[in-house]
Order: structure tokens, then sequence, then C-alpha cells
């Protein structure tokens, strides 16, 4: 296997063949080509920037697209500010003052503009291919993105604190949170695997390193020299020790007990999951093809299409 530091490159030509998944009759890979042909690498370039400026914000636009797509399908949602008519996601338990990456979007959906000449690419578009673009930056696997997305005319906060999947979930909440957005079990895992880049809050696994028993000892006590018993909620630890390198070790870390949110080490812990967990630890080129599948049927969440919602001007607000 090649070493940590570049070890999914020689990947992409696997998951590139094995991504073989039929689109739905509006979202294309090639929606973009006439209308605004320099769109997708003008996205690649500004993500490549700013991952390169800080390696977290990889993670953290990887998780806007995540977040966006668990609540009421992939459709720029969780962009949105709160208004007086618009009770925004940003304040939903799992996103606030955690979400990050919005003024990364805001360059972004800026530039792009510019470039087609205008408002052509949706926000929640944009947000799909700069999870794909932020992963591959960091050494992980591409895949073919589908797009044609449109932005959404509103928001939930309710809606996103009952669809987020939670840190504190065991197997058969986050399986059924996975359900309501359309993915098995299989997906469950292998997209839990984004955790092999980016932080997490003390608030998220505080009560894991302090009162749980299937944590290596090790492994706590380092966490806790981070963690206090009380206050230092806002703290971060990475999931795993290479939180800037897609790799394979945060399922290595889950087999020898050392996933960093309750949720993640309920992958491992004697359950229906365990023997897909350790597959991934020991076979990177079947984790990156299965994630790669994973985030384009994810991507398929109920997509606005045709004339249904916009195409903001201001990822932020409607128009």
């Amino acid at each position: 296997m090649a070493d940590r530091n570049g070890f999914f490159y020689f990947l992409v030509a696997i998951v590139l063949v094995s991504v073989a998944i039929t689109s739905s009759d509006a979202l294309s890979t090639t929606f973009y080509h006439k209308v605004c042909p320099k769109a997708l690498p003008t996205i690649k370039k500004l993500v490549y920037d700013a991952v390169n400026r800080e390696h977290r914000m990889g993670a953290s636009l990887l998780r806007l697209h995540f977040h966006d797509c668990f609540v009421n399908g992939c459709d720029g949602s969780v962009l949105l500010d709160s208004t007086s008519t618009i009770d925004g996601e940003k304040t939903a338990f799992g996103n606030i003052n955690s979400l990050r990456g919005f003024e990364v979007v805001d360059r972004i959906k800026s530039e792009v503009d510019k470039i087609c000449g205008a408002q052509v690419v949706s926000c929640a578009d944009i947000l799909a291919v700069a999870a794909r673009d932020s992963v591959v930056q960091l050494g992980g696997p591409t895949w073919e993105v589908e797009l044609g997305r449109r932005d959404s005319t509103t928001a939930s906060r309710t809606d996103a604190n009952n669809a987020l999947p939670a840190p504190f979930m065991d197997l058969p909440a986050l399986k059924t949170n996975f359900q309501n957005a359309g993915l098995d079990e299989t997906d469950l895992v292998a997209l839990s695997g984004g955790h092999a880049i980016g932080f997490s809050q003390c608030n998220n696994f505080k009560n894991r390193i302090y009162n749980e028993s299937n944590i290596d000892p090790l492994f706590s006590q380092n966490r806790k020299k981070t963690c206090p018993p009380s206050g230092g909620d806002t703290r971060i630890a990475p999931f795993d020790p290479t939180a800037d390198k897609f790799d394979t070790l945060y399922f290595k870390n889950l087999v020898k007990r050392r996933g960093l949110l309750h949720s993640d080490q309920a992958l491992f812990n004697g359950v229906s999951t365990d023997a897909l967990v350790r597959f991934y630890s020991t076979h990177a080129s079947a984790f990156a093809a299965d994630f790669g599948k994973s985030m384009i049927k994810m991507g398929r969440n109920k997509p606005l299409e045709g004339n249904s919602g916009q195409i903001r001007v201001n990822c932020r607000r409607i128009n």
C-alpha cells in the first residue's frame, strides 16, 4: 500500500470505474458543460486555495454538503441566514457555533457568477462540487458529481434538529437517521468515513471520554488533556491523528476502540457493522469506491429540479 500522504491518489481510476450509477432525469454530470464550461474548474481552484490555506476547511466544506442533504434534501437550505420569515438551519443543535465555510462558498458563488456571466450555478451544486474537491485535495478519492440542483426558498431549524445525525446516537438510531435520507447501512459506514478528516468540539465527546467503557484508556487519557470534565466545551480534537489526510485511519481507530464520538464507536461495538468497519480498515480501495458511490447517492436526496426553487444570487438569502 502507498504511504498515507498520498495513498488514495492511485485509487482515482478505481472509483471512477466502479461508480457507475444512473443519474435521475434532471441531474447530470455534464449539466454545466454547455451553459458554463468554466464553472467546475473555477470551483476547484477556489476550493484548493481555501484548503491549502487551512486544511481544516476541507472537512468543513464536506460537512456543509452533508448537513445540507440530510435536511429536506440537497437544496442549499443550510446556507440561508435567518430572517423574519425563515428560521434558518445554522442555529440548529448540530450546526450552531460549529458549521463553517460560508465565506468560502460566498467567494465561490461570486467568482462562478462572474465567469459564467449570469446566475446559472446553484448554491446547492456548489456545495456538492466543493465537497468532492475538498476530499480530493486532502488525498481522498474522486467521483463524478451529478449536477442540476436548484436552491430552496426556505429553511427549517426544526427540521434540522430532527434530521441531522447526533454524536450521541447508537447504531439503531443512526440507521434510521440515514434511512430517512435514502441511505442504507453500507452508506452509513462509508459516509462516516468522512470523519477521516476534521475535528469535533469537546461537548460532542466529553461524556464518551469520561463515562464510557468501550474506549481505549490511553486514548481517553489523551483526549482528557484537551477536554476538562467541566468547561472547555468548544475546544476541538481531531477525529483521528491524520485529520488533514483522507485515509483509513478512522476505521483502524474504531477497531482499537479509539472512536472520538459515541456515534463513531457505535459502528464497531459488537454490532452488524463491525465486519464492514474492519474490512474498510484494511481495504483502502474498497472504502474509496464505496465512499464515492455513497456520496453520489446522498447527493440525490430530494433535489429541487426543473422549475422548482431558484438559482440564488446570494447563497445566504433568497432572491
